[in-house]
């Protein structure tokens, strides 16, 4: 059955700055939560408003039910910055957290002042690695429970492999410490998610100002993702963060939000005087 409408991920709202400052809204991939930006909370709480978001199934959604497809994904974000009364917001999104913020902006570019693309999924484009370590993440989760998938998970996935090498400097045992409160919902639901159309042929009208941004040693899926959304989108930088891994932010927050921040300062300037600095 196809839902036109969703139930809106749970938000941390962190207003700091000031009432006129921009917003920032901030979503997660698979198996994290809004916790995964909080090394960003610091960095940016000053200059913007953020909305830190939890995907349905995930953190404080974990009881927003299936299916847990990325249209779902989307229209659950889509419905939290309606009910938090965002009209335009900066947005920074991660795996399917950025999948789901590209799905939105072709459908919405004037709801996103910029879009920050780290390791994004682009709808309707295959990714072979991710789908089989995907499905073999559920399987585990039916057969033998989600203790040991969450473990194998962490364990054997290669978007974690900068984690499992430099554990102390990656912060792997924080970052575990996450995922082990993932309570696994999407991974044992069995409603099929609603198909997403392919979104590539939209992507040379989008003119939103969009940081691609992978680690160094990223998942060749995500690194040729880039590559096709390079080539596609007009108005993109694209950066590789040294020695990063799958989640740059959270391996190497430093160098991620020093780039975040050249981006962001470079719009500023284009956008003269009366943008909110």
């Amino acid at each position: 059955m196809t839902r036109k409408t969703r139930s809106p991920a749970v938000a941390e709202v962190i207003a700091v700055a000031k009432p006129s400052a921009p917003w920032m809204t901030m979503v997660h991939g698979m198996s994290q939560d809004r916790r995964l930006f909080y090394a960003q909370v610091e960095a940016f709480k000053g200059r913007f408003r953020l909305l830190l978001l939890d995907l349905p199934g995930h953190g404080r959604s974990a009881d927003i039910g299936g299916p847990y497809g990325l249209e779902e994904f989307a229209l659950s974000i889509e419905a939290a910055l309606d009910q938090a009364g965002v009209g335009t917001s900066h947005y920074w999104g991660t795996h399917t957290g950025a999948g789901a913020g590209l799905l939105l902006a072709v459908r919405h570019p004037d709801r996103f002042q910029s879009l920050i693309l780290e390791g994004a999924v682009l709808p309707g484009r295959p990714l072979p690695t991710v789908v089989r370590t995907l499905d073999r993440a559920r399987a585990i989760a039916l057969e033998c429970g989600i203790e040991h998938a969450r473990k194998q998970w962490f364990d054997d996935a290669e978007w974690f492999a900068e984690m499992r090498r430099n554990p102390d400097e990656c912060r792997a045992r924080e970052h575990w410490a996450m995922l082990s409160e993932f309570r696994g919902d999407p991974w044992l639901d069995s409603e099929l998610a609603q198909p997403v159309a392919p979104i590539a042929d939209r992507l040379p009208s989008l003119r939103v100002p969009t940081l691609i941004m992978n680690g160094q040693r990223d998942l060749a899926d995500f690194l040729e993702v880039s590559n096709d959304l390079e080539k596609l989108l007009p108005n993109c930088r694209r950066v590789s963060i040294p020695d990063g891994g799958g989640f740059p932010l959270w391996e190497y927050p430093d160098r991620v939000n020093a780039e975040v921040w050249r981006f962001l300062d470079a719009i500023a300037l284009q956008a003269g005087p009366h943008t909110a600095s």
